[in-house]
């Protein structure tokens, strides 16, 4: 069985077509269970998923509120809520192509791979901002490494949007640590990181998969620069907060930092060049932002 857990938090306007989504897939309902976790939302989440549940009485459906506030807690609740031997996470603003469950089963399922991701596409809401430059991309989670099935590069991973796992490999490497991640409307982030570099550590291999596709709505106020300030700030204190008690881990991080900076200068220089100046200023405003707040000692 796949087991597909949704988390969410306050998020009426796009729960319904992230269902729906789920309501309408090319396997049979035996195939799949949904796990629709509630994060204490306090607007018409649970109306809403109740008239869902009413019109498809053939799903297979677990409703469960998640009291402690924090979506690592709530990924975890739907980890012990599932049944499945695959457990895929699909944000509650994801969109599932109508293929999704059955590539899980019949791409995934069978591979060498103990966890994975699928192709990522964008929903603009609104216009795609003009100093958004493909580098930027992963920050409204849009993921596409072509239409290959293959390993994960090193040093990149699957997001929230459309990630997926063995069941067994929680059981190596433990679950989301709930330090990290998003708590209420904060912006703190990194937990799926975190995963991801255990999942590598003890030796785990982490594929694409480009046919097991979402779409990915991205809503107007994510397309500000307010918001984009906002998320670097939060990779910086969540990156912070992942090595601050690992000394070595830290200078490492540090190190790479200014890796980044390198090829940011570099990148920017480039989309210069094309008199493309909104992008290359924004990329080198992202880079600050996470640097400063990396930097900055974290209040006890």
């Amino acid at each position: 069985m796949i087991s597909i857990i949704i988390c969410t938090y306050n998020r009426e306007q796009f729960i319904k077509r992230c269902l729906d989504s789920l309501a309408i897939q090319s396997v049979g309902a035996g195939l799949f269970e949904i796990i629709f976790v509630n994060n204490n939302s306090t607007d018409s989440t649970e109306i809403i998923f109740n008239e869902f549940e009413k019109e498809h009485p053939d799903l297979n459906i677990t409703y469960c509120i998640e009291s402690r506030q924090g979506l690592s807690h709530a990924r975890n609740r739907g980890i012990s809520e599932a049944k499945g031997d695959v457990l895929a996470f699909l944000d509650d603003d994801a969109i599932a192509s109508k293929d999704y469950v059955k590539y899980l089963s019949d791409q995934f399922l069978p591979s060498k791979y103990s966890s994975g991701g699928g192709k990522i596409l964008p929903l603009w809401e609104t216009k795609k901002p003009h100093w958004m430059s493909k580098f930027l991309l992963p920050l409204v989670s849009v993921i596409d490494l072509g239409n290959k099935t293959k390993g994960f590069p090193s040093g990149k991973f699957p997001v929230g949007a459309n990630m997926f796992f063995r069941r067994k490999i929680f059981e190596q490497v433990g679950t989301f640590n709930t330090d990290l991640g998003r708590i209420g409307k904060n912006m703190l982030g990194g937990e799926e990181k975190d995963l991801f570099n255990r999942i590598r550590n003890k030796k785990n291999s982490i594929g694409y998969f480009p046919s097991i596709e979402v779409h990915h709505i991205i809503p107007e106020e994510r397309t500000t620069i307010d918001f984009v300030k906002k998320q670097a700030l939060g990779v910086g204190l969540s990156e912070k907060i992942r090595t601050k008690d690992r000394s070595l881990k830290y200078i490492i991080r540090l190190l790479l930092e200014l890796m980044k900076w390198g090829a940011t200068l570099v990148l920017s220089f480039f989309y210069f060049i094309l008199m493309h100046f909104s992008k290359a200023l924004m990329l080198i405003k992202f880079r600050y932002w996470v640097t400063s707040s990396f930097l900055k000692s974290i209040k006890k």
